[in-house]
């Protein structure tokens, strides 16, 4: 029975196929590219537009998301039914190179985001429309839910200092943006000026999150599982920038995070008093790999009980305060390299403004925190609002 949301790969035979008929494509894609018969969007452009896919793009992680963590490389390769060449787009460069671009005509997206600022596969796209508009190449998006919803923004906005491959562009943590919606978005507002277009869904509206949309889940990175990590990860992501485990290397990615000096007695009462609509469990796991590989590590499982209310942003922050307040001597920030970049530390970077490091450090209340950067988030709001495809 198909789902209640038709993506845009489903929708591209709709409307679209002139566009496409006798052209050379591309396609930038991964193993969450998939339609709801589990048809990867290689076999569904194929069975539309026979022989004329030439080129495949991959993101990071790789075209079979075989790849765990960060600043791992995937090699150029090719596909093994048709014999074209993939180009790994998270290898010697994060630039596709107009040679890249030579053997095709339209190039086509079918990427699966999460609605956080830092995952990487924004940048990406966005680097492929720029190389797209130098060389007169349009851009074909196939829309896909954000899985965290199209409702809640959330956190400070990237400052430009701050600019690297986790943020590229000022927006915040949470942006509630589709992956079509927020390419616009990247187009118009930072003059990119690709010849793009959208194909929409249908059936999607901003209020959904992934368990609304009847479609099963299907992981667009080795740590993110399941619809409720990405639900934590805009918050749980910022762990990547210090000494505390992020769950990598246990069932639980960002779900759980911890380190053996944690003092959970201490954090808990606190957490679960301040955090609306989640739970702060504490739990011991030991990861397979990864910060503390074989060790045991006291921390928490975060259970979200309400999604409409839960801030994970904000609710990590507040963690890693309290991380600090308690652990002062065993605590640390990670230091560089980190999405190569080789001189910022990497929780500047995640955080998008050293300010904001500065302030947890020095137990700023988080509700002056978030106060601060309401103005500027309420600015992209309403900017972004503008790019916005559905109800």
């Amino acid at each position: 029975m198909p789902p209640c949301v038709t993506i845009g790969l489903e929708n591209l035979e709709h409307g679209f196929t002139s566009t496409l008929t006798g052209r050379r494509l591309g396609l930038l894609a991964n193993p969450a590219s998939v339609d709801f018969r589990f048809r990867h969007a290689v076999q569904v452009i194929q069975d539309l537009f026979p022989g004329q896919l030439t080129t495949i793009f991959s993101p990071q992680h790789g075209f079979y998301a075989e790849k765990q963590d960060n600043m791992i490389e995937s090699p150029h390769g090719r596909e093994p039914e048709l014999g074209i060449p993939i180009y790994s787009l998270y290898s010697h460069t994060r630039i596709p190179t107009a040679q890249m671009f030579a053997n095709l005509d339209i190039l086509v997206v079918d990427i699966q985001d999460v609605g956080t600022r830092v995952y990487t596969f924004i940048y990406t796209i966005s680097y492929c429309m720029e190389v797209a508009a130098r060389t007169g190449t349009p851009v074909i998006i196939l829309d896909r839910p954000n899985p965290i919803g199209g409702t809640r923004v959330e956190g400070n906005v990237l400052k430009p200092e701050s600019a690297s491959f986790v943020g590229r562009f000022p927006v915040p943590m949470r942006h509630g943006m589709t992956v079509g919606e927020i390419c616009r978005f990247f187009n118009r507002e930072f003059q990119i000026g690709c010849d793009l277009t959208v194909v929409p869904m249908s059936g999607w509206k901003r209020d959904m999150y992934w368990n609304d949309t009847g479609r099963p889940w299907i992981l667009p990175s080795p740590n993110l599982p399941t619809p409720l990590s990405c639900m934590v990860y805009p918050g749980q992501v910022i762990f990547e920038g210090t000494n505390i485990s992020e769950g990598r290397g246990t069932t639980l990615p960002f779900e759980c995070f911890g380190a053996p000096f944690l003092d959970t007695g201490a954090m808990a009462p606190i957490l679960n008093r301040k955090v609306a609509g989640a739970c702060f469990r504490p739990v011991c796991f030991q990861p397979t790999s990864g910060k503390w590989q074989d060790r045991a590590c006291h921390g928490f499982q975060i259970h979200v009980t309400d999604k409409t209310v839960f801030k994970p942003y904000t609710a990590s922050l507040l963690a890693l305060q309290q991380i600090i307040k308690h652990h002062p001597d065993a605590f640390e920030f990670k230091p560089p390299p980190y999405e190569y970049e080789y001189d910022r530390l990497p929780m500047d970077l995640i955080l998008g403004d050293p300010a904001l490091r500065t302030d947890l450090c020095t137990m700023a209340d988080i509700r002056d925190i978030q106060a601060r950067w309401q103005p500027e988030l309420e600015t992209f709001k309403a900017v972004s609002r503008t790019c916005y495809l559905y109800d």
